[in-house]
């Protein structure tokens, strides 16, 4: 009988962050994952045959090129350049294991077109998103922002940013409809129109964050891995083995032990694990998540870039939820052999959306009319899941399953969350061990 500080079921990114956190600061962990690959319902796929089989489609044809130079992610998303989740990894020190690109461009839709996210002055004053008043009250706006420092009230304009809401600060800068759509959904990120009564700081610090990210990489404030996201587990399983800890893939767990309601070990092909905490993915513990929605994804293959994004081999798409009279954006995350996870001259584009119908492709055909023509397309739908309860009691720490987004900014919401719940502070950053992480010199 074995040992350990914490056992991980499942081998999800969010799960090895999560881990890989605990691992550096001297827990000794166990992973133990029933599929024989790494990452769980956010894997790669490769080759492109088995992406074929998964969905039962007949394929692939020859013309899409050779199937190992395929990395297909099931749930493609990607980081803010200088966001959390990209110092997380960098205070793991499994940077060391990846290289990122950026990505070349960010776009929103309206009214049927795709134009540039504008971030900058000069890309603000060449806009098509907007008329000539809104682009000189949009200026006004931006320079506020990035002007603004939340310790110094001499950069507030005489407001309150912890009592103003931002539906107020867009009325201050007098601004239209059109723009705060693009403003709330492609710079600050937001998924729903909340925000607008919620105080206003917090959409300014979103803004901000994606213009500091903008500044290091012009094009946009997005990353991805080389050879895809599911880089990342390896790299984790390998940072792991460096600290003492263990993975185990392709091993089916039996049993979840429990003394007084509370977790002991793992039962898996008739050994038992002991541990003092349990972190595992929903599917490990399908009685102790509730859904709370569903999601759809469509992989597109594609032998063309996407029209009106200036022949961009990588971009993101956001179609604000208005545009389409829906609660919910829709999201396209594009990625292509520029990011080593396709064969030479295609692309990997994958539209998501949280559904809202019964008829969740019929939601998502705005997007798809974007992407055209479509070699092959795989259709997922799936539930969206939360834990019942925080953990504590039972000490079974469970992550949400992942959202419809096309960046990792809720998903480290989840991961923060987890940490608290689990170590019962706050993660800091204030320990970092790099300054710098890898990126590739072919931007």
């Amino acid at each position: 009988m074995q040992e350990f500080d914490i056992i991980v079921l499942g081998t999800g990114l969010k799960e090895c962050i999560i881990s890989g956190l605990m691992t550096v600061s001297g827990k000794r962990v166990l992973h133990i994952d029933r599929n024989p690959y790494y990452g769980g319902e956010s894997a790669s796929i490769s080759p492109l045959e088995e992406l074929y089989k998964r969905f039962q489609v007949p394929g692939p044809v020859k013309s899409i090129g050779c199937g190992r130079d395929w990395n297909v992610d099931l749930i493609p998303k990607f980081f803010l350049a200088n966001g959390e989740l990209v110092k997380m990894l960098v205070f793991t020190e499994v940077t060391r294991y990846l290289d990122f690109k950026v990505v070349e461009g960010s776009y929103v839709y309206k009214a049927g077109k795709v134009y540039k996210v504008p971030s900058t002055e000069s890309e603000a004053a060449n806009s098509d998103l907007m008329g000539m008043f809104d682009k000189r009250r949009f200026r006004k706006l931006l320079l506020f922002i990035l002007n603004f420092e939340e310790g110094d009230p001499r950069t507030h304009q005489d407001m309150d940013p912890t009592s103003t809401s931002m539906r107020d600060l867009f009325k201050r800068f007098d601004l239209g409809a059109d723009v705060i759509e693009f403003t709330g959904h492609a710079l600050a990120l937001h998924r729903t129109e909340d925000y607008l009564d919620r105080p206003c700081v917090e959409t300014i610090r979103r803004i901000k964050l994606y213009s500091e990210c903008l500044a290091r990489h012009n094009n946009s404030p997005f990353l991805y891995p080389i050879y895809g996201l599911g880089e990342l587990p390896q790299g984790f399983a390998r940072l792991s083995a460096e600290y003492g800890g263990t993975y185990i893939l392709n091993r089916e767990v039996e049993q979840i032990v429990l003394e007084g309601g509370k977790v002991v070990g793992v039962k898996s092909e008739g050994e038992l694990f002991r541990c003092k905490q349990l972190i595992c993915d929903p599917s490990y513990v399908p009685n102790r998540v509730k859904k709370v929605g569903r999601v759809i994804r469509v992989m597109c293959l594609l032998n063309h870039p996407i029209k009106n994004t200036h022949d961009a081999s990588s971009c993101q798409i956001i179609i604000p939820q208005t545009q389409l009279n829906r609660k919910s954006d829709i999201y396209v995350c594009m990625v292509s052999y520029s990011h080593n996870v396709a064969a030479d001259g295609t692309y990997i584009a994958v539209v998501s959306t949280t559904v809202e119908t019964s008829n969740p492709e019929k939601e998502v055909q705005p997007a798809l009319e974007l992407l055209e023509p479509i070699m092959q397309k795989f259709v997922s739908v799936g539930n969206l899941v939360i834990p019942n309860e925080d953990g504590r009691k039972s000490q079974i720490f469970v992550s949400r399953s992942y959202d419809a987004t096309s960046h990792f900014e809720t998903e480290c919401e989840d991961i923060k969350d987890m940490y608290r719940r689990l170590t019962g502070s706050e993660f800091s950053f204030g320990d970092l061990r790099r300054e710098q992480f890898n990126e590739s010199d072919d931007d």
